[in-house]
């Protein structure tokens, strides 16, 4: 009687599974090892550097730029009372860019306002104690003058804020929060804002971009792609004090016209009328438009022109003198009119106001003097 077969195949199924379970067994921590032990070695680095040629650009003009940028710290001066020795504190600190081989430095004004000294720090980390040369608070702009070597001073190369556009791209250098040479782009936002000085007096044809300016940026150049100066980065408006979308920066033409003028004068020779005016604001509810003059100098321009303030009468009420309306036919609405028209001025420079006293309109012609 023939004997039954047997299946053998679950037997070997199972064998194998247990070798298998074994090999797993044992094997599996070695694996484990293994590849912690890889994990801990440094990973292979691509040391190619594949760069688009906008930023091949960008790098070559910052590092090309850079040199020309300083950084500011405005100083107190305050006596030790253990030592009764003076000390140089800092007070503040902002940006600055290399003017000529001279050594002047051109910044904000706000950046050394009210400082008793001032130390410049050039790219290749030398100090250098710095002079006050001169202030132009109306335009925010100072020049300060380091000694230095030659070799270490590189000015920036200029071009003009004249034919700027909007969507323009621009770079700005400076030191925010301390950190030196810092670069930050974006593009022209606006043209010919106006901002309000130290002094409140406006800062005409002013640069919007939104190239991120924050506190230690000002003083600092804002440059167009070919790495010429087109601006002095000055403000920002900010509800936290920080960057937040909007800087200005006094465009390099009112710079340019400023500075020499500081550099060899100390100050700016300015036009002036040798009147004082009024805020018109308070004015216009009764229908008054214009520059409200307050007060006339004796012998000044405006005194030798017959032009007459407002005055008192014997009971203490306030009379209307003269209102400047126009200059040279431009209309003027307010104070702030009339000093944008004499910006554009010189002193020598002969004028044609327009006046009214609110019963009679009349011109008169003035010859500007200079403002002390």
């Amino acid at each position: 009687m023939p004997q039954p077969r047997v299946n053998k195949t679950p037997v070997i199924a199972g064998i194998l599974g247990a070798v298998f379970v074994v090999v797993i067994y044992l094997v599996w921590p070695l694996y484990i090892k293994a590849t912690q032990r890889a994990s801990t070695k440094p990973r292979s680095v691509d040391r190619s550097v594949t760069l688009l040629e906008s930023e091949k650009q960008t790098i070559s003009l910052f590092e090309d730029a850079a040199p020309s940028v300083v950084y500011i710290t405005s100083l107190a001066v305050e006596r030790d009372l253990l030592s009764a020795n003076l000390l140089e504190l800092p007070r503040g600190t902002g940006s600055g860019f290399i003017w000529d081989k001279h050594g002047y430095i051109v910044t904000n004004f706000h950046v050394i306002q009210d400082a008793e000294a001032a130390r410049v720090t050039l790219s290749d980390r030398t100090s250098h104690e710095a002079r006050l040369v001169g202030v132009e608070p109306d335009k925010d702009i100072a020049v300060l003058k380091i000694e230095a070597s030659t070799l270490n001073l590189k000015p920036l190369d200029f071009g003009t804020s004249r034919n700027l556009k909007v969507g323009q791209r621009v770079l700005a250098i400076g030191n925010p929060f301390g950190f030196d040479h810092t670069l930050t782009t974006g593009v022209i936002s606006g043209l010919n804002r106006e901002i309000k000085s130290v002094t409140e007096r406006p800062i005409l044809g002013v640069i919007q971009t939104d190239a991120a300016i924050n506190p230690g940026n000002s003083g600092g150049p804002l440059l167009d792609t070919s790495g010429r100066l087109i601006g002095v980065n000055t403000a920002i408006v900010s509800p936290s004090g920080a960057y937040a979308g909007i800087g200005f920066a006094v465009p390099v033409d009112t710079v340019n016209r400023v500075v020499p003028q500081l550099i060899k004068y100390g100050k700016i020779k300015k036009p002036g009328l040798g009147i004082r005016v009024i805020e018109s604001d308070m004015f216009r509810a009764y229908g008054v438009d214009g520059a409200v003059i307050a007060d006339v100098l004796p012998g000044s321009p405006a005194d030798l022109a017959g032009v007459t303030p407002a005055k008192r009468d014997n009971r203490g009420r306030f009379e209307l003198g003269d209102v400047i309306t126009s200059l040279n036919n431009q209309l003027i609405e307010s104070a702030d009119d009339l000093y944008k028209a004499l910006d554009e001025k010189q002193p020598g420079e002969s004028i044609i106001l327009t006046l009214s006293n609110g019963k009679t309109v009349r011109t008169v012609s003035v010859t500007l003097g200079l403002l002390k």
